[in-house]
């Protein structure tokens, strides 16, 4: 699993982010969410602030973004809360990348569903591609998590670039999604099966057919 840990915390890191701070974009953003909590509710934000903050980082760096030490103290001075509180959630949460992290990082489902349908396959897929876990590729496109479940079991395998899921994979599937993106296209998202729209299955229903057009009764039948 991923490491959890913050990058060190070196003269090089503080001279690059030592500085930071929201710009004014992401400013109205920060104080927008600050403002949905009641008066003394404020630190509530903490994840809202933590997730603009590596958005920022991700525009800066012309990746999916990560938290620096620096930002991390950073959010914790804008809604005055302790550094190691807000250190706290951001590594406890997977949504936060503790590290530097490519343009695109690529979380993979490792869990049982997923395994048991192929997710081994898609590993195979990333590695051939210069990926290994926890590291950016060389050409700084890529990195690579193992990651548990994240919900989408009735469509396994399954995995999340950025902000975005597909499902249904193959490593075709999934070698096919990442020469999209970097040709600098938009990938279908979501299940990759065509003529799928969610999980329903492939092919369509095999019970219950009446109730895809109506709220079809079956008391009287039962």
């Amino acid at each position: 699993m991923a490491d959890r840990s913050p990058a060190p915390d070196t003269p090089e890191l503080r001279e690059r982010w030592g500085a930071f701070e929201f710009t004014e974009s992401y400013r109205a953003r920060a104080d927008k969410a600050i403002a949905r909590y009641p008066e003394g509710r404020q630190r509530s934000a903490v994840m809202p602030l933590l997730d603009l903050a590596q958005r920022q980082v991700g525009e800066e760096t012309d990746t999916q973004g990560w938290l620096p030490l620096p930002v991390i103290e950073y959010v914790a001075d804008y809604l005055d809360m302790p550094v190691i509180r807000v250190l706290e959630v951001a590594s406890f949460y997977f949504m936060y990348n503790m590290k530097p992290v490519g343009k695109y990082h690529v979380q993979v489902c490792g869990t049982t569903p997923c395994m048991l349908r192929g997710s081994d396959g898609l590993f195979e897929t990333c590695k051939k591609r210069g990926m290994s876990k926890g590291h950016v590729s060389e050409d700084g496109l890529w990195t690579l998590t193992e990651v548990e479940c994240m919900g989408n079991c009735a469509t396994a395998p399954m995995v999340q670039i950025n902000d975005d899921n597909y499902e249904d994979l193959t490593p075709e599937r999934l070698d096919a999604i990442l020469d999209e993106l970097v040709a600098g296209k938009s990938p279908k998202t979501g299940t990759q099966i065509e003529g799928k729209q969610t999980s329903e299955p492939e092919g369509g229903p095999t019970t219950l057919k009446e109730m895809v057009d109506a709220n079809h009764d079956y008391r009287k039948e039962w």
